[in-house]
């Protein structure tokens, strides 16, 4: 049986434009490959709504989950909710736990809680909240699509609640071994090891440090024995270990 799948779509001109670094993709993928999900694709769109609308239903269709980050706060430019709704055909309105959530944050909410900061509590028709600890301004998820916000402490508290609920699939364990030798050095020898074990992943990533060519060659199985014998299969063939 094959693990769930997922994509993550990061959204934001500040992201494209190079002001700011992307950071939680490369969380989730830790934390999704430590339950056995399958990360396959990563898509960094603008704050653009036919753009996010065409990415989410394309890849809700294609994966087992969807995670987004980013558009989801009181701005004129977060519209990844409003983008949400329109993607799956469902209203949006302010929700009232949402509006709860939000409260939590305000001394006075009745006065605090303006037009403004409503906009995080605008949740489509459907969905289910994410708690958000930090802030309280809460994702969500509807159907398949988990919808959470950009600021990777937010983004990382959001999804540590999230993950529990997901279904889980079969851990994949992986070992490094390091070369040094060029990729065009190993890669007859590496191509045969590859093809004798085709139920072990074999991939090549080369580097240049101080002078020196070398390739960190990852062997990723859910068979530990498999695993154990072709990490030394390529020790044995490209080392004096």
């Amino acid at each position: 049986m094959s693990n769930p799948t997922a994509a993550m779509i990061v959204i934001g001109d500040e992201i494209l434009s190079g002001r700011t670094q992307d950071t939680n993709s490369n969380h989730l993928a830790q934390q999704l490959t430590l339950l056995g999900i399958d990360l396959k694709e990563i898509r960094v769109v603008s704050d653009d709504e036919r753009q996010i609308i065409h990415a989410v239903n394309a890849l809700r269709m294609k994966y087992t989950n969807v995670f987004t980050s980013g558009g989801i706060g009181p701005t004129h430019d977060d519209i990844t909710a409003d983008c949400i709704a329109k993607a799956l055909g469902v209203s949006i309105d302010v929700r009232a736990d949402a509006r709860a959530a939000l409260a939590e944050n305000y001394k006075n909410p009745e006065i605090e809680l303006t037009e403004v900061r409503l906009r995080m509590a605008r949740i489509p028709d459907g969905a289910t909240l994410i708690d958000n600890p930090i802030s309280k301004a809460p994702g969500f998820s509807i159907e398949n699509v988990h919808v959470m916000a950009g600021v990777p402490a937010i983004f990382r508290a959001m999804l540590a609640g999230l993950l529990p609920n997901l279904v889980s699939g079969t851990i994949i364990q992986s070992k490094t071994v390091n070369v040094k030798l060029k990729e065009g050095d190993i890669a007859k020898k590496l191509g045969v090891i590859a093809n004798e074990n085709p139920d072990v992943a074999i991939g090549s990533y080369p580097y240049y440090d101080d002078g020196v060519f070398g390739c960190n060659l990852v062997v990723r199985s859910a068979d530990a024995v498999m695993l154990e014998n072709v990490t030394a299969l390529i020790r044995k063939a490209f080392t004096s270990d």
